[in-house]
């Protein structure tokens, strides 16, 4: 996915304190994962994916030998095993503890490979063997892997950076000659102020238009600098990317790398949360259609039957009943053309336990 973060503040919007929420990832975490999660999407052979909360290992080890799988899949289960085994004791984390070890297992040229990270954050509980490492979890609860536009301007010069999660992948700078101040002589006040806006209207269609051509399949915009810029230029914005559009608060050409990363993290969070309400609100919308399901057992069957368009499960769903069950789902869904939504906010987890941790948007009625 793509995202442009323009930085703006718009007279309607709801200004957000530049506070770091605990609940989101830090930094240096987040730089981690997204690395490793870069190194692992170069991975393009059959996988096991394998996310336990940390003290589960016994109960992991158990899960892979109860399932059986083809003679590759249990040459890499054994690994993991082994790998499960020695993380006991030793566990990995990109953060400054662990709640969440994360293994992939493949094999390349006849040779088992085996990577792993841990977090701080609490991921969904997942085993999944599949054409390619499944990395949906960290999408979904760290917000990583994000492709974000990031704008910073002021009347006379702008800074448009492309982002892959912690990556600028592009970047382009812009700017004009600005006569700050009328100087005494020459044309009249008036027509100085004129001539002097009319070339920054210009350079803002300009950066809009660059930011149109660097923009590609973007999620997010946010649009920032200092003074009166920001506000002006959104007008030049099209009607796509003003929906993309938030403001981010106190950026400017010399907020540091580290400052960037945090508000880009907020902006992130925000953006997911309110993402995934607007999929719970399409969920009750369409209930009186018969378009949708929310019993386990109807929502396995239509899993099958390639019914189900959307799934939406709670990250929590490890302690639910029916946790096996809903592991299966989950690759079934994955195996076809379903989309799967992981649920984090607490408010939609404790809706979602009301249904066994998971519902389910369909693409046809169901008898």
């Amino acid at each position: 996915m793509q995202m442009v973060l323009v930085i703006y503040e718009r007279k309607k919007a709801t200004l957000v304190k530049n506070i770091q929420n605990p609940d989101e990832i830090t930094p240096l975490e987040w730089l981690s994962i997204n690395q490793f999660l870069y190194e692992i999407r170069q991975i393009d052979s059959p996988c096991i994916s394998v996310y336990y909360p940390y003290g589960k290992g016994p109960e992991t080890m158990s899960l892979l030998k109860e399932t059986k799988r083809n003679e590759s899949f249990e040459k890499i289960e054994a690994k993991i095993e082994n790998k499960i085994s020695e993380l006991r004791d030793n566990p990995i984390s990109a953060g400054k503890f662990t709640k969440t070890l994360c293994i992939f297992g493949w094999i390349k040229n006849k040779k088992v490979n085996i990577k792993v990270i841990g977090t701080s954050k609490k991921l969904p509980y997942i085993y999944m063997a599949s054409k390619k490492p499944f990395i949906k979890p960290f999408k979904d609860i760290l917000k990583t892997n994000y492709n974000v536009l990031l704008v910073t301007l002021d009347q006379k010069s702008a800074k448009i950076q492309k982002y892959h999660g912690s990556q600028i992948i592009s970047e382009s700078k812009l700017g004009i000659d600005l006569q700050g101040r009328h100087r005494k002589g020459g044309q009249s006040q008036g027509r100085f102020l004129r001539a002097r806006q009319t070339k920054i209207h210009v350079f803002f269609k300009k950066i809009a238009n660059k930011v149109r051509e660097m923009d590609s399949n973007s999620d997010l915009l946010l649009l920032g600098g200092i003074g009166p810029a920001k506000t002006e230029f959104y007008g030049e914005l099209n009607s796509e990317l003003a929906k993309k559009c938030r403001f981010v608060e106190n950026l400017s050409f010399s907020t540091s790398n580290k400052e960037i990363e945090k508000k880009l993290i907020h902006h992130l969070y925000q953006y997911r949360k309110k993402y995934v309400a607007e999929i719970i609100e399409k969920y009750e919308n369409l209930v009186k259609q018969g378009l949708t399901a929310k019993r386990n057992d109807v929502i396995f069957k239509a899993l099958e039957n390639g019914a189900v368009d959307t799934l939406i499960v709670s990250s929590n769903y490890y302690t639910d009943s029916q946790f096996k069950k809903i592991l299966k789902m989950l690759e079934i869904a994955k195996s076809t053309s379903c989309k799967i939504e992981f649920a984090s906010s607490p408010k939609i987890i404790q809706r979602l336990e009301l249904d066994n941790s998971v519902l389910a948007i369909l693409r046809y009625r169901i008898k």
